[in-house]
């Protein structure tokens, strides 16, 4: 279990310091967009009261702790999981990225009363109107790497 604790705790530290860095020191907030390699990788600040894509959106303080409450089950409910049927050893870093990154945005949601999403990225004539985090980027390879190696499957 030491694999999900690790793949956990530098997935959150990643997303962290990346928000630290682009939200405060780049000041993302207050300048709103930076073009790092345009139109591929820009940096646009979007503040996520939501899920994914901005589904169940409404600022309130409802939805904010019914997420984080949902998070945290999820976090318990995926290391449960882990720790009764023992995947290989990527299928237990699959479960330290997801939760991870969802540990990432719980602590958004807690400071900020949102999830800070900032990465932005188009390609081939597609202005991709969507920003999202080094901890959606986690989320969603750890369940990805759940359902290919989660639940027993000895995977090296």
């Amino acid at each position: 279990m030491t694999s999900v604790f690790w793949a956990g705790f530098w997935t959150f530290l990643a997303d962290q310091a990346s928000k630290y860095i682009v939200v405060h020191m780049l000041d993302l907030r207050v300048r709103g967009e930076i073009d790092v390699i345009p139109p591929v990788l820009n940096l646009r600040m979007a503040w996520n009261y939501g899920v994914n894509f901005g589904l169940f959106s409404e600022d309130s303080n409802l939805t904010r702790w019914f997420l984080i409450a949902l998070a945290l089950i999820i976090c318990v409910a995926v290391f449960w999981w882990v720790a009764r049927d023992r995947p290989g050893k990527i299928g237990l870093i699959a479960a330290g990225l997801l939760i991870g990154g969802a540990l990432g945005n719980v602590v958004d949601r807690l400071l900020y009363g949102a999830v800070a999403d900032f990465l932005n990225m188009s390609c081939c004539g597609i202005d991709n109107p969507y920003a999202f985090n080094v901890a959606d980027i986690a989320i969603f390879a750890g369940a990805f790497g759940l359902v290919l190696w989660g639940g027993g499957k000895k995977a090296t």
